[in-house]
């Protein structure tokens, strides 16, 4: 990939802490990560519409959306899930900088990725949640069929399937999505920001 040249970084007149208090709430990324199925997208977009509820600016990334757009020059080979997961960062990195508060769906199977976007964050900012779920569980949910797919041979590089997913080391959350409500997952996320004086 032939990389620019001749560039500036240029500073913001407005800097991040002014839209934070202008806005009356902190910002980060709440990065959902865990199998398909596993209930990420569902819990970003019910936190999200908590926050909206709340009168705190928020806006939702989530996997499938993204590849629609700026991802969809990409395909599932590690080093595109890799390119995927580095374009996500950047863009959950301005929302931060814009005082907003972001979540992103995806399951960013590899830790080595992961920790590549928290790099991007000063400390607090990259909130990993790692929502938990059994694969059988997963499979058995299979909103997309996509599992079913997989087992037949007709989608190669499937996460769990023939694909590894790494367990998150030290997320600052992890949700049990098939022991919890949707309902406790979101005020298990809030009662966090609320601890971190976030929200």
């Amino acid at each position: 990939m032939k990389k620019a040249t001749n560039i500036t970084w240029h500073e913001t007149a407005i800097t991040k802490g002014e839209r934070r208090a202008q806005n009356g709430h902190g910002s980060c990324v709440l990065w959902f990560t865990g199998l398909s199925g596993s209930g990420k997208s569902t819990i970003a977009n019910a936190f999200s519409s908590y926050l909206y509820e709340q009168g705190i600016s928020e806006y939702v990334l989530d996997g499938d959306n993204i590849r629609h757009g700026l991802n969809k020059d990409l395909g599932f080979s590690d080093e595109d899930r890799a390119e995927n997961i580095r374009r996500i960062g950047e863009v959950a990195k301005l929302f931060v900088d814009s005082g907003t508060i972001v979540t992103t769906a995806f399951i960013s199977p590899f830790r080595s990725d992961r920790n590549q976007v928290r790099s991007l964050f000063d400390e607090g900012e990259f909130v990993e949640i790692f929502v938990d779920c059994p694969i059988d569980e997963c499979e058995r949910r299979d909103p997309k069929h996509l599992y079913a797919k997989a087992r037949r041979g007709e989608i190669k590089d499937f996460t769990g399937i023939d694909s590894p997913y790494e367990n998150p080391l030290e997320p600052e959350l992890t949700i049990q999505s098939h022991k919890v409500t949707i309902e406790e997952a979101v005020k298990e996320i809030a009662d966090y920001l609320v601890s971190k004086n976030m929200i």
